[in-house]
């Protein structure tokens, strides 16, 4: 006869304990780390901005019910939208994250940590309005490097060790769970509320990575980050009333994260909350393209050059390896037809091709005018990749954390360029000081999308000054964005 499971509650799991006492208790004092949030902000509002150019992105932007605004709501920035926190959250998560050229983080689980923007700044920018309004002082930028700063560390030292994908779940579970920690506590949540948020984001069903593969690659990818950061601010709001919380939704025997969900298997971690992430994130500053791809585009890009010296062309080709890392096999080494954007985007045949052939690749290269180019899918049907075991230890060395991929192109008559190997892309810490300006200048470049010349400069000007960001109130920053 088995014995009764006890309804004894019990001590919040310590993965739930340990997210709350790094939100509440822990101070950022690394001056890199705000400098490179600072970095973040921009790069990730700027790519928000390029999102509104696509109607695919914009078809889902506003409020639930069409003409509704809401007194001190948040701002959508670069469009006219003033919305409650939730629908603000999805907005700009939506936008930040359309285009596939926002931050990211590698290690065995992948993602895209600055998704969380999504509803921090929501968060933020209604809590200051509110404030104001109320006669009350609003949060200032540093509050939201802040959390930024903490949401990327949650996210990205969860993703260290533990393998979301390997069990079929998306990466954005890490975003929804980061998202409401600090969200909770920008909302003033007790200790005790803040760890029954979080439970409730773990006790969430989470989403399927099932949109992010062939055969049934989609659109939803593009949006699923801002569904999860919006679902944090819900789910923070829920624990605000006072509504429970969950203290071993990990734990629980059979019912559980770990059991239910995880192979039984608890998290394992790497290295304490501390500003890490932010510190080594990758920024993705010269191609709209799927991480595991950027050096290989970049490597393209090199071959393109050769190409059109030698006086080549793609269809001289007859066979090009990608020289790789596992996880780029697993993610994006894509044969047959790609249906659309989102497919091909996470296909680095099609990555490689179009800058092989045209000698770039931007976000609208992924649309289906440029995608009718018979040319595309006749080189991709050539192009192989193999995996470098040490290009696959090099990824997840803590020391290197490299996204190597090395090209070789042989031609028909039997002749070889000779192989273009890039281990650290242009958005990688061991780049930055190449790598800052151009992201500076992706920026302007987005601004300029959206709004006139004055603006333009006044959104720059205060962007790169870090004490004048930090100080200013998060309203009056985002007012800057208003179209």
């Amino acid at each position: 006869m088995s014995a009764p499971i006890s309804n004894i509650r019990p001590e919040p799991d310590r993965v739930l304990v340990d997210i709350v006492d790094y939100v509440l208790d822990y101070e950022i004092t690394s001056a890199l780390a705000y400098q490179t949030a600072r970095n973040c902000l921009i790069d990730t509002l700027g790519c928000g901005l390029e999102a509104l150019e696509y109607p695919a992105c914009t078809k889902l932007l506003g409020p639930v019910v069409s003409g509704t605004v809401v007194p001190h709501g948040a701002r959508v920035p670069g469009t006219q939208h003033q919305l409650d926190p939730v629908q603000a959250a999805f907005n700009i998560g939506a936008m930040i994250r359309w285009l596939d050229f926002n931050d990211t983080w590698l290690a065995a689980e992948w993602g895209h940590p600055s998704d969380n923007l999504g509803g921090i700044l929501a968060t933020a920018d209604w809590l200051s309005r509110n404030a104001v309004a109320a006669g009350k002082k609003p949060l200032t930028m540093k509050d939201v490097l802040t959390a930024m700063i903490k949401a990327h560390e949650i996210q990205g030292c969860i993703a260290l060790e533990n393998s979301f994908n390997q069990v079929g779940l998306d990466h954005v579970v890490l975003v929804k769970v980061a998202s409401t920690a600090v969200v909770a506590q920008m909302l003033g949540l007790s200790r005790d509320e803040i760890v029954n948020a979080v439970s409730l984001a773990w006790v969430d069903g989470q989403s399927l990575r099932t949109y992010r593969h062939a055969p049934n690659t989609g659109s939803r990818k593009s949006w699923a980050a801002g569904d999860a950061t919006s679902r944090a601010v819900r789910l923070a709001l829920i624990a605000k009333t006072g509504e429970m919380g969950y203290p071993s939704v990990l734990t629980a025997k059979g019912w559980g994260f770990y059991d239910v969900l995880f192979k039984g298997q608890p998290f394992k971690f790497q290295r304490p909350y501390g500003s890490y992430v932010m510190e080594h994130v990758l920024f993705k500053i010269s191609f709209p393209a799927e991480f595991h791809s950027q050096t290989a585009v970049e490597a393209a890009m090199t071959l393109h050059a050769q190409l059109k010296k030698a006086g080549r062309t793609v269809e001289e080709i007859e066979r090009l390896t990608i020289r790789t890392h596992e996880a780029c096999i697993r993610i994006i080494d894509k044969k047959g037809p790609l249906d659309n954007p989102a497919d091909r985007d996470h296909c680095i045949q099609y990555m490689v091709a179009v800058p092989l052939i045209f000698g770039r690749l931007t976000a609208g290269d992924y649309e289906d005018a440029v995608a009718a180019d018979p040319r595309i899918d006749a080189l991709r049907d050539r192009i192989a990749c193999v995996e470098d075991p040490q290009f696959t230890r090099d990824y997840h060395d803590p020391e290197k954390r490299s996204i190597a991929n090395a090209l070789t192109i042989e031609f028909k008559d039997g002749k070889t360029l000779e192989e273009v190997v890039v281990e650290y892309p242009i958005g990688h810490k061991r780049r930055r000081a190449d790598g800052i300006p151009l992201l500076e200048a992706k920026f302007r470049t987005n601004l300029a999308r959206r709004f006139p010349k004055k603006q333009q400069d006044a959104i720059f000007a205060v962007s790169l000054d870090q004490q004048a960001l930090e100080a200013l109130p998060v309203h009056e920053y985002v007012d800057l964005y208003v179209m």
